[in-house]
């Protein structure tokens, strides 16, 4: 499953900076998969954009740049949410952490310091204690996020993560789900800024279908 993975992710490493689809009207089956089955979203009402991604991933943290200004300029009746994907090992951990950092109200304040952590300064963040003692650094409890770590709740959520990986049908990451309708990649949209647009095609898409 891992190498999959990494291959697919490779496969959209090519393609960064690539535009020659950017022109093109987005077609199903092209730029975008249309899912079988609608997935819910979280907020009924506003248009849902989920990203699933994995901290210890090199090409979500690649695409970071491009896709949190994006998400800060969203209108508002969307909403963006991020997911981690769970395909056991350390991608687990990892989004138990990302996961424990929402529930604790804090993640938006150390999540780049995150990615930053694994992909700039080589540190793993492979076990609770690990990450505990790098989260105190910036500011989060070490004993709270522990508590909150191997909480009911918690483990509630990854439950859900996971169950909503296997509905999405993905195989790899950064991946981007509209509405619970359209997924796609960095690959199939031709760059992280196409992909931005795809996504804002199907916004469009979806806001016009109401």
């Amino acid at each position: 499953m891992r190498n999959l993975i990494v291959s697919t992710a490779l496969a959209a490493l090519s393609l960064f900076g690539l535009g020659a689809q950017a022109a093109e009207p987005i077609q199903a089956g092209k730029q975008y998969v249309e899912l079988s089955s609608p997935v819910p979203v979280s907020k009924p009402g506003k248009i849902e954009v989920v990203e699933l991604f994995w901290y210890g991933c090199p090409h979500c943290y690649q695409f970071e740049p491009y896709i949190n200004p994006w998400a800060e300029q969203l209108p508002e009746d969307v909403n963006f949410v991020r997911i981690p994907a769970l395909f056991g090992g350390v991608w687990n951990t990892h989004g138990q952490m990302f996961i424990t950092l929402e529930t604790m109200g804090v993640e938006h304040r150390v999540h780049n310091a995150v990615f930053e952590a694994i992909h700039k300064e080589g540190r793993k963040l492979a076990s609770p204690e690990e990450m505990a003692e790098f989260l105190a650094s910036q500011g989060v409890d070490k004993d709270a996020f522990l508590k909150t770590f191997n909480s009911f709740g918690v483990k509630s959520q990854m439950e859900k993560a996971k169950k909503l990986a296997m509905a999405y049908q993905i195989t790899g990451v950064p991946v981007l789900v509209v509405n619970g309708k359209y997924r796609f990649d960095i690959g199939s949209a031709g760059g992280p800024t196409q992909a931005l647009e795809v996504a804002d095609q199907l916004i469009a898409k979806e806001r016009a279908a109401d």
